[in-house]
């Protein structure tokens, strides 16, 4: 599989069924994200992969309950970092911008090996972080639910959830966000 491949098949199911969390796949894992590009090969990134059912089990309490389908998910990984371990230019934090980077390694990376990595944000971040053991000084930036799509839709989504897993969601057309030279002008095909 390509990269673009990897892209194009990429979704955020939420219907997930368990696998084997081998070392292997862990030290896979980090190994690709540790080629992330970031500001001055700072590499702010910080990762917590969580795969202790009793762990898990704490991480899952801070979960909002639209992330329920988590549950499931036999790896949840933490991505975290601070300001302090990166780059501040003209008043500008690139951590966040590099984790992000970073994060998107490892869900193309997971694709790959097909797997299915989704990042959520709906989490309480101080129980999230109690329940891995990340320092309080660390920003707890998302957490990503790894494992295999179901062939059936999981017991914990809500209709609109399960909705969204037969079909994936409508992307913005490139007239919305893609522009050439100054902001606004859209790309010449995306005009057709």
């Amino acid at each position: 599989m390509d990269v673009s491949e990897a892209i194009r098949r990429r979704r955020a199911y939420r219907s997930l069924t368990a696998f084997a969390v081998t070392d292997e796949l862990l030290v896979d894992l980090a190994e690709h994200v540790r080629l992330a590009p970031s500001c001055f090969n700072n590499q702010p990134w910080r990762l917590v992969f969580c795969r202790a059912p009793e762990r898990l089990a704490r991480l899952h309490e801070a979960l909002s309950s639209g992330n329920a389908w988590a549950k499931a998910a036999p790896l949840a990984v933490a991505i975290c970092s601070q300001r302090d371990l990166d780059c501040k230019t003209g008043g500008r934090d690139y951590y966040l911008f590099d984790c992000g980077i970073a994060a998107a390694f490892l869900v193309l990376r997971a694709t790959e090996l097909g797997l299915v990595a989704h990042p959520i944000a709906g989490y309480d971040e101080a129980k999230a972080k109690e329940a891995l053991g990340v320092p309080a000084d660390l920003q707890l930036i998302s957490l990503i639910f790894v494992g295999r799509k179901s062939e059936s839709l999981g017991q914990l989504l809500s209709p609109a959830q399960a909705a969204r897993e037969a079909e994936r969601p409508p992307r913005k057309e490139l007239s919305e966000f893609a522009f050439v030279d100054q902001f606004g002008t859209p790309l010449p095909y995306a005009q057709m």
